[in-house]
């Protein structure tokens, strides 16, 4: 990492830039300071700091932020910072480097080494398209960072600086090329920063809890705005609830936590349905999963599978009390010190022997639910829960003895989130089975004593979807 690398980001189709247009352009500005208040995260990541310092005594530990990532030619996508950096410091300015040193005590000394605003003394702020104020927006200072985000910032050309010496250096890779660059890399060193950072953010602290409540509160309203349009969707299709979904999303959050999957019909049966180019038929099921993303990058994931029509058919209803049942059964196993496939174990049993009461497992059901067995899965295809948090699927480079085979503990976030998906050709079930898909997932905190459904205000059961469908479509909620 050099001051090349920081040079300007322009493209051959640019206007030319006489010397003449370029000297009057630095000249002739007032400022622009920007008082951005102190972040509410800044004490809470101190702490986190601290807790992973401990972990790596006389070590420096090395976090990027990320760079920008080109869509097409010369059109990047929006930025989203590196979880674990903003998740220890707040910062969400891209090409940002958080490094910090522990010293022999565990005591954490952190800095954070960020890009800073377009100076007007050079042509960044005009002709930059990556980075320049008159082309992007306004870049806080170096000062403005540090005064919100409670710690010391400097200049991103100071980083190799920083990083040289022979202390033992763990670095946080494939984040930012540039970084990976400085540091001759050490395979096992890098890879349990990687775990050590999964694992500590396994319990959320109660500022993460109220930023995932925040993000679920948005999301449900997501929901309602979706069904509030439903003549609309009836007209155009899955593709606008995906766009009714997103603009909640913007309004209320950063973004989506991920794309948002809105199966009409045969399409439910796609687990990962995200073209979402198919039309919405009265008389079948629309199963969405779709989350907002708050603006410190905490999302929510739920599921639900609506009846087009506004009610469900007898069989529809049957099949998705069915799922209800092996939601709620798993939902009952979360509580602290209970495995974390404890939910899992639990909605299959559900889920298998309302197949075999079907006539469709080769099986009983207790012999279908045997690890070395298993074809109930056929239908059910995938796992029940998975951690939440900053990732919609979080902490995924914890050491697999800790999640998903260990326990749970109070303060941990997981989905529940059981499907029985029958495909449009699959010749093992009855015609009249054929394309349905559903699914339905929330969100859910391990308390004291038990378990919190975050997103407890969107109905689950087939009664309360239809009233709550009725509510929203005739404007009454």
């Amino acid at each position: 990492m050099n001051e090349k690398e920081l040079e300007l980001h322009t493209e051959s189709h640019d206007p030319a830039v006489p010397e003449a247009y370029a000297a009057f352009m630095r000249t002739g500005w007032g400022g622009r300071d920007l008082e951005l208040p102190p972040h509410p995260v800044a004490a809470w990541a101190a702490a986190r700091r601290d807790r992973l310092a401990q972990v790596f005594p006389g070590e420096r530990l090395v976090v990027p932020a990320g760079r920008f990532k080109v869509r097409a030619n010369d059109t990047d996508y929006r930025f989203r910072c590196e979880t674990a950096h903003t998740w220890l410091c707040g910062n969400q300015t891209s090409d940002a480097v958080l490094v910090i040193t522990s010293g022999s005590d565990g005591a954490a000394e952190a800095v954070l080494y960020a890009r800073p605003s377009s100076g007007r003394d050079t042509d960044e702020f005009f002709r930059d398209r990556q980075y320049g104020e008159l082309w992007v927006g306004r870049r806080p200072s170096l000062r403005e960072i540090s005064s919100s985000l409670g710690l010391p910032v400097r200049h991103l050309a100071d980083l190799p600086e920083a990083l040289s010496g022979d202390t033992k250096t763990r670095v946080l890779r494939g984040v930012d090329s540039r970084v990976d660059a400085e540091i001759e890399p050490d395979a096992e060193r890098d890879a349990e920063l990687v775990r050590v950072l999964g694992e500590l953010r396994l319990v959320k602290d109660a500022w993460e809890i109220s930023e995932l409540r925040t993000a679920c509160d948005a999301t449900v309203l997501g929901f309602c705005d979706s069904v509030a349009e439903w003549d609309r969707v009836l007209e155009h299709g899955e593709r606008w609830i995906e766009g009714t979904f997103f603009r909640r999303a913007r309004a209320m959050g950063n973004d989506l936590g991920y794309d948002s999957i809105v199966g009409g019909g045969a399409h439910a049966t796609t687990l990962h349905w995200i073209e979402n180019s198919g039309a919405i038929v009265p008389g079948e099921l629309v199963l969405l999963d779709m989350g907002v993303e708050g603006h410190n990058l905490y999302t929510a994931d739920v599921t639900r599978t609506l009846p087009v029509s506004g009610s469900y058919s007898p069989l529809q209803r049957e099949l998705y009390d069915v799922v209800y049942a092996a939601q709620q059964a798993g939902i009952d196993a979360v509580r602290p010190g209970a495995p974390f496939l404890a939910a899992h174990q639990a909605a299959m049993s559900v889920l298998a022997h309302a197949l075999d009461d079907l006539g469709l497992l080769p099986v009983s059901a207790e012999e279908a639910l045997d690890p070395d067995n298993r074809t109930y899965a056929r239908w059910t295809l995938h796992g029940t829960s998975h951690m939440l948090g900053m990732d919609v699927h979080d902490c995924a480079g914890s050491a697999p003895e800790v999640y998903p085979k260990g326990d749970l503990a109070e303060g941990m976030v997981l989905t529940v989130e059981p499907g029985l998906y029958f495909q449009a050709d699959d010749l093992l079930v009855p015609e009249e089975l054929r394309g349905i898909g559903i699914r339905i997932e929330d969100d859910i905190l391990v308390t004291a004593d038990g378990a919190e459904n975050l997103s407890v205000a969107l109905p689950r059961t087939s009664d309360g979807v239809e009233e709550w469908m009725a509510l929203h479509r005739e404007g009454r909620a």
